[in-house]
């Protein structure tokens, strides 16, 4: 464990070995097993159609972790990861988890007050991004962040096919910062470091409204379960096809099942790379006949809008997921369910760990109305009043969870662990919740903001 991360303590690394929700397997090196398994099957597919099987994918991020190595990255080492929706996302966190560098997945929309932020804070050494995306200069915002120093060093610049970098190829500025194309990292693969799955994996931002961005750190134990899981509560099979029609850095579109799930049921990820464009995803569900897409409840409204006057073949979609760290209102549920003719999933998801889902069994009464059940039997919630004492079922308070899945502390960050962590690891989420007699939760708000209609 990086210094700055809480670990868990052992009795409870004792109970999730147990129960086998950790397996002492690395994200990277379960690509390499999924590559063996699903070799020739197609793992990712872009926007233009380009296609990248399991085996192609597996050697691409051996071939680019070797060529992280040359360029001097180490193990532990943190790079900040700021990529669109292309399959040099999901290739380049692999490769740095492959070396044993920690990558640190950051939104593409933020700009230099967050990134300079998450810099210092995990003194990243790296910086993966576009060189220019959406009219906004990444390379020259990442090279402002260099010569604040003293950490960032190497900055590896990313070009769609056909683009040239304005940058050329690699080059040093006075700072000391060496700039490289992404797609010049190709070199023969050699030996990777050993490596121990209760180390950090990556590094997720927290989406709540504090400020300066929280760093949650995720273990390769902890990160694999999750998505694990996920994909089976969804039964994900080989024969799906999952859209990332969220920005795929974020917990929901990468591990709940997500990119990661998907990959471990030898199924098809689909990137687009503007999800927000409503029409390239439902023009995408139908050129690839998508089986499973994750949504915001904002997105479920601007999709369900478009569908009168959408063209898309959409059949092939069999569930929808609606959530992230905002639910779905009723009246949302009502209109957006009856209107696509699938079933849906409401799910509630944060980058610090806990994950509730509806079941494929549940009345659609519950799945209209509460944010499902916690996704792991070892997961532990309670549901308090300001005091902190257990309120009964039905009664909102503030809901607080621990589990195999869910970290006992931010990195680096000992003043907001004091306040969001309880002496006896459980995670203070900030929501307003209330449990129903099925023992499932409906969010009701948050602390800060106050109930939700």
């Amino acid at each position: 464990m990086l210094t700055g991360c809480t670990p868990w303590p052992e009795k409870f690394v004792d109970r999730y070995w147990a129960a086998g929700h950790w397996r002492g397997n690395t994200l990277d090196n379960l690509l390499r097993g999924w590559a063996l398994q699903y070799g020739p099957r197609t793992a990712l597919v872009h926007d233009g159609g380009a296609r990248t099987t399991y085996a192609g994918l597996n050697r691409r991020v051996d071939r680019v972790a070797a060529g992280l190595r040359l360029r001097g990255l180490r193990p532990g080492q943190r790079v900040v990861v700021q990529l669109p929706n292309v399959p040099e996302f999901v290739t380049t966190v692999f490769a740095l988890m492959r070396i044993g560098a920690v990558p640190v997945l950051c939104p593409v929309s933020h700009r230099s007050s967050e990134v300079s932020h998450i810099v210092r804070i995990t003194e990243a050494v790296g910086y993966v991004g576009p060189s220019t995306y959406r009219g906004f200069d990444h390379t020259a915002m990442a090279a402002d962040i260099a010569a604040e120093g003293p950490f960032l060093r190497r900055v590896f610049t990313f070009e769609a096919p056909g683009e040239s970098s304005p940058y050329g190829g690699f080059s040093t500025d006075p700072a000391g910062c060496h700039y490289f194309p992404l797609g010049s990292l190709d070199s023969p693969p050699g030996p990777t470091p050993a490596q121990s799955s209760d180390r950090v994996a990556l590094f997720l931002l927290s989406d709540a409204a504090t400020g300066a961005p929280l760093l949650v750190p995720r273990t390769h134990d902890d990160y694999a379960y999750q998505a694990r899981a996920a994909a089976e509560l969804v039964s994900l099979t080989e024969n799906d096809v999952y859209l990332a029609a969220l920005p795929a850095e974020s917990n929901l579109a990468f591990g709940c099942p997500g990119i990661v799930g998907t990959l471990s049921a030898g199924g098809t990820v689909v990137l687009v790379e503007n999800p927000d464009r409503v029409d390239d995803c439902l023009a995408a569900v139908e050129r690839e006949r998508v089986t499973i897409t994750s949504v915001t409840p904002d997105a479920a409204r601007h999709w369900t809008d478009a569908l009168p006057t959408a063209r898309a073949d959409l059949s092939s979609l069999r569930l929808l997921q609606v959530g992230g760290r905002a639910p779905l209102p009723r009246a949302s549920a009502e209109r957006i369910g009856p209107a696509w003719g699938r079933r849906l999933q409401q799910v509630f998801a944060m980058a610090e760990g806990l994950l509730t889902l509806t079941r494929p069994t549940d009345p659609d009464d519950t799945v209209r109305t509460a944010q499902g059940r916690p996704l792991s039997p070892d997961d532990e919630v309670r549901i308090v009043d300001a005091d902190g004492a257990d309120v009964p079922d039905g009664e909102p308070g503030e809901l607080l969870a621990r589990g195999p899945y869910t970290p006992r502390g931010y990195y680096r960050a000992p003043d907001h662990n004091a306040r969001s962590f309880t002496a006896d690891g459980y995670f203070r989420t900030g929501e307003l919740a209330r449990r129903t007699p099925e023992g499932g939760l409906v969010m009701t708000g948050r602390l800060r903001e106050g109930p939700r209609p």
